[in-house]
């Protein structure tokens, strides 16, 4: 079964920044689109950034600019280099493969936090 580990959550000030991690075990993520997903208190899961396995990049509006979304294959870790963060950034951040629906079970994700 593949494993999903996020790391890098915090808390911050508006402005601030972070880098979140996910350590992906028992498949390669070179071989799948991989993205980041996020859920704030009260709403539906959404996607925030996504990398193809050609390396071509999308980001929601939301995050547009102020996230870069990366990986590191030889460690086969995927990034959210986070910007400028906003109060409204504030949730659980989550990765998974696929390009629209995840294609395995949700790791523990890890907890975002903007202050005002």
């Amino acid at each position: 079964q593949v494993q999903l580990v996020e790391s890098g959550g915090g808390l911050v000030n508006t402005g601030g920044s972070l880098n979140l991690s996910c350590e992906v075990s028992r498949v390669s993520i070179r071989t799948y689109p991989m993205g980041w997903w996020r859920q704030a208190p009260g709403k539906q899961r959404e996607l925030v950034a996504r990398m193809n396995r050609n390396y071509g990049i999308q980001y929601s509006d939301s995050v547009k600019e102020r996230f870069t979304i990366s990986r590191d294959v030889a460690k086969n870790t995927l990034y959210l280099q986070m910007n400028n963060l906003k109060p409204e950034d504030t949730a659980i951040y989550y990765c998974n493969g696929g390009i629209t629906a995840p294609l395995w079970s949700w790791g523990q994700g890890t907890q975002v936090t903007v202050s005002s």
